[in-house]
This record gives C-alpha cells, structure tokens and sequence, in this order.
C-alpha cells in the first residue's frame, strides 16, 4: 500500500510527450500491420535495460529526447571542421531539420489503455505524405532510422555512447576487422555497462517493412561473425512509420554469449570502462572519476562546441542551472526537463530579486555562482528550433580536444581536402569512398594512440574550467548575455554538463 502521506496526484505531464509502441522479437517478420495500436502493451518498467520478455510495449519520451538522439548519432564529420567550425552548424541542422519537416503528432486512443501513457503519438504530417517525392523520402527515412535506434538503445535501454562503425569496430584491438568499406557491417556501436556487453546496432527508417529489415540483419550477422569472440547483443531497430498510422519500432535482436569487453587499461590502449554508480546511458554522469568517461562525453558533444564557439556573441546566452549536478541527473531517459526541476525554478528566482539592481555583469555571475547556480552557454542553431549549451567545465575540455586533435591532423598525411581530391579524382566513386574512410581510420587511430596523453590534459582542462569566465573561454573581449529571465516559449532540458531547449510553439504538429 501506498503511504498515508503520498499526495493523491495525477502523474507529471510533459508539453511535448508522447507514447511510441515497441515490439521486441527475436527476428525480422512481416510488418504487424495496425498492431501497434491494436495489440494489448506493456508497460516500460525496465528503465535502463533490456526487456526480460519480447512483446509490445508503450514507453513515453520527450520531444527533447528525440532530438538530443539526432544530434549526437552518426558519422562522426569534425574532423572536417577543424578550421570551418561553423559548418558545425549545417550538420545539426541536417540531423534536426528532416524530423521537425516530415513529424507531425496526433491524439489516439488504443484498444487497450494503458495507465501513464500520454495519448499522443508521432505521424508523418501532410507535406511528407502528398509532396515529398521518393528520393526525399528516402534521406529522411535514414535520419529517422538513426535517430529512433539511438533513442531506443540509450534513452529507452541505457546504452553508452554510440559510435558509428565504419571508423572501425569496438575498441582498438578490434578495429582492424570492421575496415572494409565494401563489407556489409551494422551502423553503430556501443558498451552496455550493465550488462557488460558490446552491442551492434543497424537502423532502418521509413515504410519498413521486412523485405528492408532482412538486408539489416544480414549485416548484424556480418558483424557478430566479426565480433564472435565476445559476448555481444545484436540490434535492429526498424522505426516504422504509414501515411495515417502512427510511428512504431520494431526491435529484432539476439544474444550471442563470448568473453566480457576488454577489461580497462587493456591491448592496444583500450579505454577504461565507467565504473561510478548511476545510470549507464550517459557518461556524463562518471565525469568526476573517469578520464575516459571525459574524454568520450567531449568528443560526443564536438559537434555542440563547435558550433557555440563560431557563433557570434550576440547570438549566445548563458542560463543559470543549479550547480550541483546530481540535480540533473535524470530519471528516465537521458535528459532532466527543467520545468520538472523545482530546485532550478527557485533558484532562478532567488538570483532575479537578488541581482535585479545590479548593472556589472561580472558581479552578477559572481552573485548566482555564491547562490549555487552555474550559467550554462547555449545559443539556437540557425535554422531550426533548437538551442544547445554546455558547462564551462565541459565546454573547456571540448576547446582542449579540439585543439590536441589539431595537431594530431597535422601529423597525419593525407587528411587534407586537398589531397583527397588529388587522390580520389581518377578513380570511381566507391574507391574513393574507400580513400576517404582509410584517411578517417588513420585519423582515429592516432586519437586512440594519443588517449594516455590526452587523459591528464582533459582532466586539467575540465577542473579548471569552472574558473574561468566564458569571454576567455571564448577568447572574445565581451560576455555572452546572462539570461535570468528565461524565455516562457521554451522547454528547457539539462544533463549533467548539457543544455538543450525547443520551442513549445514549434513541436510537431498536431494533427487533425
């Protein structure tokens, strides 16, 4: 029984929530048509973690947490930005922008209610069902693809940092054998700390149905040929979506028992695995003992920093977040919604009384840092609804990654635009392809081989950080706008050391 003194309240409903249907089997099969709003679902109570029985289920998620899985999944592109950052911007916006086009929402009520789902479902809206021609169709399927498998494997799941399998397969000492451009290989990625396995994933998008999920599974049968000597899961994540019916996932996978991951600080200078409590989807949350976790969170957020580092001042803003991290630390999911975080709303409005007089800038960061609250940089990406931020502390070990991967491309041959297009200019379109995903590979493997180096220059990077004003961060001579107002139009969310926000006006529409 519930205790007397739990208050008889109506869960926490977010702006921007939604229920996505989830059928888990052990194989591809034929689309289950309108089962998923048909068929009886469970409810998601293994947050963090693999189901202990395939089915339907309803898990609900934000907006938010949709794009957060936009933004970060993918062919890692910054070594091409080391001296363009700003067309960091133009990859977010590639990420973002097909979701924000071709979604729409719309109210549903299923055969068989479940309590705490929301109602609400995502669709394809009327401008991909009757304008979009196929082509179209078929770029944004893919983004949608890796977008829904990133959601599903981190902020449903609880996996770690994904990364995209073409630079090579799990850890160095393993590397060797995902490098064929002409293999057929899964998409990503990753270590489910938990569970202590690696796990490969391949991503499907669009009107999937099973004749375009067997092709993916071949190529997680490629993999785990590759991988057989270690306990692995393989992934399919086909994110389904009719004209008229609602978005679903299908998650086919099995279980292919091997030796545990590679122990930390093993062959080849493995990185050490996250070992501090918490959950396992983020390493944000082992940032404070784990010069790897550090390394990886930086390099997951590049794309971020460099795009808050080329935009102009007048574009940026800091919001001030309660400085104690493990307020943000969330419970479902990968990100914390600030309009849930009542510690954040009474801290904000302490500093607005306290500093309401005072005109000086430094003294105002000054006089909400002695309140307990950090302000975080953000800026909106050009082009979308989308504001990103980070901490100073982490923003700084971004700025010093960057810098250290700098030089590790000027060591490199090969890396520059202007040898590729020597090289690739003569020679078919695959074999270029080739060219240039050897030139990657090498790439990251000088950064692995720099990992013992950079270990304790991120870790100064990071403690330091908190110390410094966001003018020398920047290396401008001018602040970025402290907002202690905050803007009523956004749903702001937070992680640990991360910020990102979206306009309430401009979710997915509803339909009607």
């Amino acid at each position: 029984m519930i205790p007397a003194n739990v208050p008889d309240a109506a869960p926490l409903v977010y702006a921007d929530s939604f229920d996505i249907p989830v059928l888990f089997r052990d194989g591809p099969a034929d689309t289950p048509r309108t089962k998923w709003r048909t068929a009886k679902h469970a409810p998601w109570t293994t947050p963090d973690s693999f189901p202990a029985a395939d089915g339907w289920y309803a898990p609900h998620t934000t907006w938010r947490e949709i794009i957060k899985a936009a933004t970060e999944v993918g062919r890692d592109v910054t070594p091409h930005l080391r001296n363009q950052p700003q067309y960091a911007r133009g990859e977010l916006i590639a990420r973002v922008a097909p979701l924000y086009a071709y979604l729409g929402m719309h109210d549903v009520i299923p055969r068989h209610p479940l309590p705490g789902t929301v109602g609400r479902r995502l669709t394809l809206n009327p401008v991909y069902r009757f304008g979009t021609e196929r082509t179209a169709k078929g770029a944004a399927g893919y983004r949608l693809g890796m977008t829904m498998a990133e959601w599903a494997c981190r902020s449903l799941m609880g996996l770690g940092q994904t990364e995209h399998l073409e630079l090579g397969g799990p850890v160095p000492v393993l590397a060797g054998e995902f490098k064929k451009a002409s293999k057929k290989l899964p998409d990503l990625w990753g270590l489910h700390e938990t569970e202590q396995l690696y796990w490969l994933i391949e991503a499907k998008g669009g009107n999937v149905g099973v004749q375009a999920l067997r092709p993916g599974w071949q190529q997680l049968a490629g993999g785990s040929a590759i991988l057989s000597g270690y306990a692995h899961r393989a992934v399919l994540v086909g994110a389904s979506v009719r004209p008229g019916g609602d978005l679903f996932l299908t998650i086919d996978h099995s279980f292919h028992p091997g030796k545990p991951p590679l122990a930390p600080g093993g062959p080849n200078g493995a990185p050490s695995f996250p070992t501090a409590p918490g959950p396992s989807g983020t390493l944000e949350d082992q940032l404070g003992d784990n010069d790897d976790a550090l390394i990886g969170a930086a390099r997951a957020q590049m794309l971020a920093y460099l795009a808050l580092r080329s935009a102009p001042t007048s574009q940026l803003r800091t919001v001030p977040l309660p400085a104690d991290q493990t307020s943000r630390r969330r419970r479902t999911g990968l990100t914390l919604p600030l309009e849930g975080d009542a510690q954040a709303r009474a801290l904000r409005a302490a500093a607005r009384g306290a500093v309401a007089e005072e005109p000086q800038q430094h003294t105002v960061r000054a006089g909400i840092r002695s309140m307990g609250l950090d302000d975080f940089l953000t800026c909106r990406i050009p082009g979308t609804e989308v504001h990103l931020g980070m901490s100073r502390r982490l923003f700084a070990a971004c700025e010093r990654l960057h810098r250290e991967d700098l030089r590790i491309a000027e060591r490199t041959p090969g890396l520059r635009a202007e040898d590729q297009r020597r090289d690739t200019q003569s020679v078919s379109e695959e074999a270029a392809e080739e060219i240039r995903l050897t030139r990657q590979r090498v790439f990251r493997e000088q950064q692995e081989e720099a990992r013992p180096r950079l270990r304790p220059l991120l870790r100064q990077a990071y403690e330091e950080g908190s110390a410094h004003e966001w003018s020398d961060l920047l290396h401008r001579h001018e602040e970025p706008r402290l907002d202690l107002e905050g803007d009523s139009d956004l749903l702001e969310a937070a992680t640990p050391e991360t910020y990102l926000a979206v306009s309430r006006h401009d979710l997915p529409h509803r339909e009607t």
